[in-house]
């Protein structure tokens, strides 16, 4: 089964990496690129996906690390 999937948001000056349904932080950083590190490294672990929240509030990208089966179902 596929852990909870990962965020990495913008947080004050900062970023942080966040579970999903999760209110609080798992971690915070000084820059994005530290942010994405870890939170790649937590989404490899749970076998899940990674979506990154870009400056603009929107997110730009998301990387997926768990049982993604190609072609989709449905």
């Amino acid at each position: 089964m596929a852990g909870k999937n990962q965020y990495v948001v913008r947080r004050g000056d900062g970023w942080g990496v966040r579970g999903e349904g999760n209110s609080r932080l798992t971690a915070s950083y000084d820059t994005q690129r530290q942010a994405i590190e870890r939170g790649r490294e937590i989404a490899r672990n749970q076998g899940s996906e990674l979506r990154i929240q870009g400056s603009d509030a929107k997110f730009r990208e998301a990387w997926s690390y768990g049982n993604d089966p190609f072609p989709p179902e449905g």
